[in-house]
């Protein structure tokens, strides 16, 4: 889950991703599933967008995890070849 602003989604992100901005998360947490794994990534170790999304999901009962990497680190691994 790709929690920065939609337009940061738009420009780049991981193919798969769902773009649901931090401050839209309320708003979109019925569509998520509660029986999976929620990854959550924002512009990398610093940034709080994704400690913040996944401090709400887990208090809601979600079982979600912070990806140390951002987009842009993602893009430039292994993962992708």
């Amino acid at each position: 889950m790709d929690v920065r602003p939609e337009d940061e989604y738009k420009n780049q992100h991981i193919t798969g991703a769902l773009s649901i901005p931090v401050e839209d998360l309320e708003e979109h947490i019925s569509s998520l599933p509660k029986d999976k794994k929620i990854i959550a990534y924002c512009r990398g170790p610093y940034c709080a967008f994704a400690t913040q999304a996944v401090e709400t999901l887990n208090s809601l009962g979600y079982e979600a995890y912070r990806m140390e990497e951002g987009v842009h680190e993602w893009k430039q691994s292994d993962y992708i070849h």
